[in-house]
């Protein structure tokens, strides 16, 4: 197949790249400049950005299929942010309808009231307060209307070399107050999953054709928050305390809203449905081992 792949600079967009190319596909790979790290991967370059719905649509029209990896994480603009990604999918599916070629984007867990361990088989509802993301109830409406659309969920940690994102924000709030910390009874769950294996259920939903979506891109069902801030406090030397909900605010900042979440998250489904088994590390041997702190 030739896949159109935004984010294709991205940290999880370029593991899609790379799993694609590995397993013979040709790859367009969206990008605004980093030409070199795509070419260099073996993939095509397309120049675009979300900010174009037409880039979108143009690499839509190239492709027989679709893989919606990009998105801005600014958390300070986040609701338009969101708008930004909402238009771009209804962009891509747009191109797509009325064709059998399929659309995936990524999504996140659905947030469940009752506590309980979220399947694939749960509505998609987003976590409450202002980090709400619209991409699956894009892709719900384009799938309403005959767009082969699915959504991949994505867990709390996507980690492995080269990590930016939560554990990485864990570790410099760890330094900056000099303890290492953990909401409550630090039982909250984090879903995670390597990189590569997140890479491989895109690369196995879309040779499926995005059929029976959504799926579950999670490698380990909840790690709890405890282990990983212990982790943490053990190669940093530093302290390991639980934090009162009144004081967890202050000590973790914009970040305290994530270390709270409790979102484990199962993936049974999607494996059956893929023949998908997670192969690499998991998150709490990652952060041993895969370069999150200096040796």
């Amino acid at each position: 197949m030739r896949v159109f792949v935004t984010g294709a600079t991205g940290w999880v967009g370029f593991a899609v790249v790379q799993e694609l190319v590995a397993a013979g596909h040709q790859v367009l790979g969206l990008t605004r400049s980093d030409a070199g790290a795509l070419a260099a991967a073996g993939a095509e370059v397309h120049r675009g950005c979300l900010e174009d719905p037409e880039s979108l649509r143009r690499g839509a029209a190239l492709a027989d299929g679709v893989i919606h990896t990009a998105f801005n994480h600014d958390f300070s603009r986040y609701a338009q942010n969101s708008e930004m990604d909402r238009r771009a999918i209804e962009a891509l599916g747009a191109e797509l309808e009325g064709s059998d070629r399929p659309l995936l984007a990524t999504s996140e867990l659905p947030f469940l009231t009752s506590g309980g361990v979220a399947t694939e088989a749960d509505a998609f509802h987003p976590v409450p307060g202002p980090y709400v993301r619209q991409s699956e109830t894009a892709v719900d409406a384009l799938a309403a209307r005959g767009v082969r659309a699915a959504a991949v969920r994505m867990p709390l940690s996507v980690h492995g070399p080269g990590d930016h994102g939560f554990v990485p924000a864990l570790i410099d709030i760890a330094l900056a107050k000099g303890v290492s910390a953990y909401p409550g009874d630090g039982l909250n769950r984090w879903p995670a999953t390597h990189r590569r294996d997140v890479a491989r259920v895109f690369r196995l939903a879309l040779e499926r054709g995005a059929a029976e979506g959504p799926y579950h891109a999670i490698g380990e069902d909840g790690v709890p928050f405890k282990a990983i801030a212990e982790v943490i406090g053990r190669r940093l030397n530093l302290p390991v305390i639980a934090m009162s909900p009144e004081k967890s605010a202050d000590h973790f900042g914009w970040f305290a809203m994530f270390a709270e979440m409790n979102l484990p998250a199962t993936s049974l489904r999607t494996r059956a449905l893929l023949n998908w088994d997670p192969a690499q590390p998991g998150l709490l041997s990652d952060m041993e081992h895969a370069g999150y702190f200096a040796d």
